[in-house]
């Protein structure tokens, strides 16, 4: 999942989250997670006031993220001096399995 700013929303989208207005988190939602973004839709949103929508994968790359093979190098280099110990190689497989999860749809895998 991914927070986008709505301006990079696009139709197609969907919400990972729901939508609440930020004066009142308590209120019922204006939009449930699973709702599909139409361009209707986000004009809508924009026009209530919603800075920010939470949607499924990682359909945007925005500027100063690292690909998925960036973050992937960094990760195999921090877990490099314990390539001995069969503990952190899992912690590092789950933390890798995560990963491409989460910033696998930006790099189209």
């Amino acid at each position: 999942m991914q927070n986008i700013p709505i301006s990079l929303a696009a139709a197609g989208m969907v919400l990972a989250k729901e939508i609440k207005t930020d004066d009142n988190p308590a209120s019922p939602p204006i939009c449930g997670k699973g709702v599909t973004l139409t361009a209707s839709l986000i004009n809508r949103l924009a026009g209530m006031g919603v800075q920010s929508v939470v949607v499924e994968g990682h359909p945007v790359r925005l500027e100063g993220e690292k690909t998925l093979a960036e973050t992937l190098e960094i990760l195999d280099k921090r877990f490099a001096k314990v390539s001995g110990d069969q503990l952190m190689q899992r912690l590092r497989e789950i933390y890798r399995k995560q990963i491409i999860r989460s910033l696998g749809d930006a790099d189209g895998q």
